[in-house]
């Protein structure tokens, strides 16, 4: 070993020859091939590494994701945060080449930090440091990480309308083909004037209706049951594809008693013309009344977007805090989908309040993914929002099994996660709470099994020191 080097190093530059050779005698010096895991995330901490030579690679998995933090070399110690805090590893280790590692035990570490001041000054200025740099980049990659998955549920949004709007399309040049035929036949026919005038009215009066798809709403086993009626009276005047002509004149409230009324004076020749042509605009309009929908559906997303994250307004503004929750539950409408009740509870007249929108809206969407994950994709949310005096609170609930008694004083805690490593960064509500601090605010948590419930105060107005944005978070 060493021990010239060993003194160079800021960990042991201030032991006394006979402490840094008692050191020696104790820690183990470990050959390491390039590959190989010397730290594994998750694991439980027994010992402080220092590097003797060769490098090492500190990898986390943040969002699915292996994020590289940083490389280690000669000289550099590894594994001292977690000993510290006597939690599990923070991230993994490994080789970047071969080399050599002097591992120091856990009794040995603190009987380090007992002994020499020196030592627990250079070990908490590393800790500092790294934190902060460990801290900005797996913020970072879980905000990547959350545009990927908020993407991917955007990307289903859009596609379903967008589907749609081009099926309806596709279908609607062929059908208005259609029509322009059924007209010919129509006209052939030399109906007297007056008659094909209450013809085409009536068809005016159907596509001008409030509701044109049918004012009377039926059951969908009464709707089957006129469709069937309908189709059957259409197939005994000889009438081809009576099937596709069938919906839609259900649709716009048609039943065969009144077709057969409706066309009782014209005679079997003229009534099979005149039948389809009505059906046929009628699926020319509701082909029309499709695309229209899926457009509108598309704007209302690309409106919810631009809502939920304020690229163009970073500044503090007047803020409608009902506005980042719809958004946000756009946003995450794919993992409502699988089962999940929202329930909606807000005051009629909440106030806007001052506030960073594109920042709450981080806050919603953490809390919100968080009582989605919880109740596994089925359960029941709750959104309210109401004032207290000088103040707005948003609670956000679920019935999920609940949050254990002894995880919840360090919920807001740093990197402190309940997921498996990497599935969870530990930074998203520690994210949140700094968020509602920045507003002059503060959040708290309650929970037991089938009521969890985060609140979340803010200021009504940023136009001094808030009294309560000290309190404890956790209540």
């Amino acid at each position: 070993m060493d021990a010239a080097f060993l003194r160079q190093l800021p960990l042991l530059a201030g032991l006394t020859d006979e402490r840094l050779n008692w050191l020696l005698e104790r820690a183990t010096l470990e050959q390491i091939e390039r590959g190989q895991v010397i730290i594994e995330e998750g694991s439980a901490p027994d010992a402080l590494y220092v590097i003797v030579a060769g490098a090492v690679d500190i990898v986390k998995r943040a969002g699915g994701q292996d994020v590289h933090l940083a490389v280690r070399g000669r000289g550099e110690m590894l594994g001292e945060l977690s000993l510290i805090g006597n939690e599990p590893r923070s991230a993994t280790v490994r080789a970047r080449e071969d080399g050599r590692l002097l591992k120091i035990s856990r009794e040995l570490f603190e009987a380090l930090l007992c002994d020499n001041a020196g030592t627990a000054m250079v070990i908490l200025q590393t800790i500092m440091k790294r934190l902060r740099n460990t801290e900005s980049m797996v913020r970072q990659q879980e905000k990547l990480a959350s545009l990927g998955t908020l993407a991917a549920g955007l990307a289903h949004e859009l596609n379903n309308p967008a589907a749609a709007a081009r099926r309806s399309a596709g279908q609607l040049g062929q059908t208005i083909n259609t029509w322009l035929a059924a007209r010919g036949a129509l006209d052939r026919l030399r109906l007297p004037t007056e008659v094909n005038s209450i013809v085409l009215a009536k068809l005016r009066e159907d596509l001008a209706a409030p509701h044109p798809h049918g004012a009377a709403v039926v059951s969908a086993l009464d709707r089957s049951d006129r469709e069937y009626a309908v189709e059957s009276w259409l197939d005994t005047l000889g009438l081809d594809d009576a099937w596709e002509y069938a919906s839609p004149l259900v649709s716009f409230g048609w039943d065969q008693p009144k077709l057969a009324a409706w066309t009782a004076a014209y005679s079997a020749e003229q009534i099979p013309v005149i039948v389809r042509w009505l059906a046929v605009g009628y699926l020319v309009h509701g082909l029309l009344d499709e695309v229209i929908d899926s457009t509108e559906r598309i704007s209302e997303i690309v409106k919810a977007v631009k809502g939920y994250s304020h690229l163009d307004q970073a500044a503090m503004k007047e803020t409608d805090v009902r506005e980042g929750l719809e958004s946000t539950l756009v946003m995450l409408k794919h993992k409502l989908k699988q089962g999940i009740t929202v329930v909606r509870d807000f005051a009629p007249d909440l106030p806007r309040i001052d506030a960073y929108p594109g920042e709450l809206n981080q806050v919603w969407t953490n809390l919100i993914d968080n009582a989605i994950d919880a109740m596994q994709g089925r359960g029941e949310l709750r959104l309210t929002a109401r004032t207290e005096p000088g103040r707005l609170v948003v609670e956000i609930a679920d019935n999920g099994p609940g949050i254990p008694g002894q995880v919840l004083p360090r919920i807001f805690d740093v990197f402190f996660t309940t997921k498996a490593p990497g599935e969870g960064t530990g930074l998203g509500l520690h994210v949140s709470a700094t968020i509602v601090q920045k507003h002059g605010g503060d959040i708290g948590v309650h929970s037991q099994p089938g009521d969890t419930r985060f609140v979340v105060r803010l200021p009504l107005r940023q136009d001094g020191a808030n009294p309560h944005s000290k309190e404890a978070a956790t209540k």
